[in-house]
């Protein structure tokens, strides 16, 4: 059985002083007779006494806790993207508390509401599918609770966050496709209430449109994020009259289970139709045939947060932090999956 921690409440009575004038002498107050401070520090080092931790840091107002909020945990991006985030906060002295909604704004709220309460220093997050109400995150700003985006943001919120340029990266998708021959091109777009969805679907219609290619409603299938809505539109491509020849879809999970719904009813990637995904999942180089898809820095969206957190952090607060859009780049790797019907019969 362990012992009991020796308090400061400890020390005061073996000597008959105030645990006020015991706290002064540990903390090197100048107000204290230096032969009192030599007891207490004589006394403190016999006892092995250590200060509280938490209590230290509420004095200090800060609680060396940094709060995260991540939409899931179903494929590795978020993970990866924390592996940044803990690269730049654990050597400062931070412990990195992670929290996940389910894709659940409920749950969102609550996770926030609840790291709120444990008094963390700022929270990094990245909305879930459902996000709309922003009065959660109002609240923390307007509290001048250190917040930070990444990948998915809340647009009317003023303050730092880490993106990826999605348009750029889905109009080069799109560009591909359309320079391997093909012409008739669905986009599986995502939810609808994230700016990423909007970016992704923007460039799709931009690369269409500059390579005078027609732009068809019933080419364009809303969906969701996971694998389980890339099956439902897949069976919405497998009823057209005319298949599209190609597909880009808002990220590889919707991408991946449209491709094995489509393989599961005798259509051959990239023959029939082909496929790009977007996020570089692990899955994207072990499915068959491997999915071209556009890779995200993930440790460095989340390095970058970091440093925008801590930047907020450790600003005066009767200054005000301006938000800072932190906008980085990508890369289109190329698989079998979206290679021409052409290429591929030579």
């Amino acid at each position: 059985m362990s012992k009991p921690r020796i308090t400061i409440k400890d020390i005061a009575k073996e000597l008959k002083i105030s645990t006020s004038t015991v706290s002064r002498a540990l903390t090197d107050k100048w107000d204290v007779n230096p032969e009192t401070r030599k007891a207490v520090l004589e006394l403190a080092e016999k006892f092995n006494y250590k200060p509280n931790p938490i209590s230290q840091n509420l004095k200090r107002k800060e609680s060396r806790f940094v709060g995260v909020v991540v939409p899931e945990f179903i494929n590795s991006f978020f993970s990866e993207v924390i592996i940044g985030i803990q690269s730049v906060l654990e050597p400062e002295g931070y412990l990195v508390l992670v929290t996940q909604s389910n894709e659940s704004y409920e749950n969102e709220r609550k996770n926030i509401k609840a790291l709120e309460e444990r008094m963390v220093d700022g929270l990094i997050v990245s909305v879930t599918q459902e996000t709309q109400n922003a009065d959660c995150f109002n609240y923390l700003v307007e509290n001048n609770i250190p917040l930070v985006f990444f990948n998915r943001i809340c647009p009317t919120i003023s303050t730092s966050h880490v993106i990826i340029d999605d348009y750029k990266w889905a109009y080069k998708a799109v560009e591909h496709l359309i320079k391997q021959g093909y012409k008739r091109i669905a986009h599986l777009m995502g939810p609808e209430n994230l700016l990423v969805s909007k970016k992704r679907k923007e460039g799709y219609l931009t690369a269409l449109k500059d390579y005078s290619l027609e732009i068809n409603e019933e080419l364009i299938i809303p969906c969701g994020i996971m694998m389980e809505s890339g099956v439902v539109a897949a069976y919405k491509i497998l009823e057209m009259p005319a298949l599209p020849d190609a597909i880009f879809a808002v990220n590889d999970p919707v991408a991946i289970g449209a491709m094995k719904t489509l393989q599961k009813h005798g259509k051959r990637i990239p023959e029939d139709v082909a496929i790009v995904g977007f996020s570089e999942s692990k899955m994207a180089m072990i499915i068959e045939p491997n999915l071209t898809s556009v890779e995200q820095p993930t440790f460095e969206m989340g390095r970058m947060a970091a440093e925008l957190l801590l930047e907020q952090v450790n600003s005066n607060k009767d200054d005000k932090c301006y938000a800072k859009s932190i906008i980085l780049d990508g890369q289109l790797n190329i698989r079998e999956s979206s290679i021409s019907k052409q290429l591929t019969s030579k």
